[in-house]
């Protein structure tokens, strides 16, 4: 019973972590940038979990409650760009491509999170992703120093979900792992402007 409890602090964390910060599209704070995470791609497109993220964002863009969107993911191979296909599915459907930027190297959550705060200058986002890995992409992303907020985008309940709510057992662990200890992501790099040219650019 003592394993099983320690088994399950991780998940309380990112619970507790994202306790109040959960949102729909339609009470999503605005906080001008929405981060978008990876979900796989299907034949270069973004898969069906991926599409209802970018769905969701385009949503509280077309709400004004963010003025650009921050897609990250997997670019590792050269056959496999998850940024591209996400800001190509964004444009289709009516974000502007100067409001979309690409990181490159969000090879996992908390990658993803330390660079929109350390290469982005992300200080307050909403966080878009489904419904079992939101809490740990808000956890993480606090931990890394964003103001998050998160929208879970909700599907439906087949093997994939499953097999997401089972993952994310094993996956608060290293969570818990990454928010006391801090890693450097796998690729860090110089810092980028594309959010703050935006925001700057409708500033003016």
């Amino acid at each position: 019973m003592g394993l099983c409890v320690l088994a399950l602090l991780p998940s309380a964390w990112t619970h507790a972590a994202a306790d109040g910060r959960l949102r729909t599209t339609a009470r999503a704070p605005d906080a001008e940038v929405a981060v978008v995470f990876g979900a796989g791609l299907l034949n270069g497109r973004p898969t069906p979990y991926l599409a209802d993220r970018l769905d969701a964002a385009v949503e509280l863009y077309r709400a004004g409650k963010v003025k650009v969107v921050l897609v990250t993911g997997d670019n590792g191979r050269t056959e496999y760009d998850e940024p591209n296909a996400m800001r190509t599915y964004l444009t289709r459907h009516g974000v502007p491509d100067d409001r979309v930027v690409s990181d490159y190297a969000g090879f996992d959550t908390w990658d993803s999170c330390v660079r929109a705060r350390e290469i982005f200058g992300v200080r307050r986002a909403v966080l878009v992703s489904q419904g079992f890995h939101i809490r740990r992409a808000v956890a993480l992303c606090q931990a890394a120093g964003v103001d998050a907020y998160g929208v879970g985008v909700q599907d439906v309940h087949d093997a994939t979900w499953y097999y997401g709510g089972v993952r994310e057992v094993f996956a608060a662990g290293k969570a818990a792992l990454d928010a006391a200890f801090k890693p450097d992501p796998v690729f860090l790099g110089p810092k980028e402007e594309g959010v703050s040219r935006v925001l700057g650019a409708l500033a003016d």
